[in-house]
């Protein structure tokens, strides 16, 4: 064999172990079972809301990337295509209520939608951000 054979079978090695490596670690690692996830913090949901309309840079960096428990009451459900979302409303807009959107998980989805509007009801999701009129959270549950 070749000198120049040996080292490309090295390399080819070496780069097959790394692909697997990349592969078991990045692609193959468990997802959150948000719904068993403890929350971080538990606040109302008229607080969260504020919160991101009065400071949205600092209610990013309290607030989003974090599984957050909210109470409030409920405003209505909504559904877009096969989501259903939960909604909490603690102001008008142009484009009608704002507030707190949460999507829902799928077991939890029948549920929500089986709770009458103006229910209190305590969910917990991950806080993803604020669009300009709701506070977005998803993967939500409701807790017991």
């Amino acid at each position: 064999m070749s000198k120049l054979f040996k080292i490309l079978s090295g390399l080819l090695l070496v780069g097959l172990i790394a692909g697997l490596a990349v592969y078991f670690f990045v692609y193959n690692k468990p997802h959150v079972n948000y719904e068993k996830a403890k929350p971080e913090m538990s606040i109302s949901g008229e607080t969260l809301y504020m919160d991101y309309l009065q400071d949205e840079e600092s209610a990013n960096q309290t607030y989003t990337g974090k599984v957050v428990q909210i109470d409030g009451v409920l405003y209505g459900t909504e559904t877009a295509g096969e989501l259903t979302i939960a909604m909490f409303s603690f102001g008008e807009g142009m484009f009608g209520p704002e507030g707190v959107r949460c999507t829902m998980l799928e077991n939890h989805a029948a549920t929500i939608s089986e709770v009458g509007d103006g229910t209190q009801l305590t969910i917990k999701g991950y806080v993803t951000g604020f669009n300009g009129t709701d506070v977005i959270m998803e993967n939500c549950s409701i807790v017991d």
